[in-house]
């Protein structure tokens, strides 16, 4: 699925996001930015040791925030690092929707005109995908209509069934 809002281009697939042709892939981090399973994992080998080796650098990052890293050997040029929450924090959509408008202002202060994002926090952190679909694409929305927004998102979902939560979101979002 694919809209334009602003001057920007949605899309919503399912797919790899190690293999999306952007300029920087988002990473559902943990605060200590150790790449383990999952959508961190499938980055730390398909993007060699350079990637882990920049995160211990850098050191740890807060809920709801991201940090910018090179992209080892994978195909983008970026990895931005968002940390989002735990199922049972509290704040669920509020820290998902902190974290992704934390990885548009790196994309902004970084001239970044396109980015993937997953289903931050769904994964071993358990947040429910209809829990992260309303938060992070009303952040995507609110992004896309601001200067300096990339000109291409797209949000990289792991199956058909995710896929239809977040169309289903979108279709919400886009009619309020």
């Amino acid at each position: 699925m694919n809209v334009r809002i602003g001057r920007s281009e949605l899309e919503l697939v399912v797919g790899d996001i190690t293999e999306m042709e952007v300029e920087a892939i988002v990473n559902p981090a943990n605060s200590m930015l150790k790449l383990g399973a999952g959508v961190a994992g499938a980055i730390a080998r398909k993007g060699g040791p350079m990637i882990q080796h920049e995160c211990d650098r850098i050191g740890g990052c807060e809920r709801g925030r991201a940090v910018i890293t090179g992209a080892g050997e994978l195909m983008c040029q970026h990895v931005i690092h968002a940390v989002g929450p735990r199922q049972g924090d509290g704040d669920e959509e509020e820290t998902i929707a902190n974290a992704t408008d934390s990885v548009f202002g790196i994309c902004a202060k970084k001239k970044i005109q396109s980015v993937a994002f997953p289903a931050i926090s769904t994964g071993v952190f358990g947040v429910p995908v209809e829990v992260c679909a309303g938060a992070l694409l009303g952040a995507v929305i609110a992004a896309l209509h601001r200067d300096g927004a990339p000109s291409r998102v797209i949000v990289c979902l792991a199956d058909l069934s995710a896929l239809s939560v977040f169309e289903e979101a979108l279709g919400k979002l886009r009619k309020s």
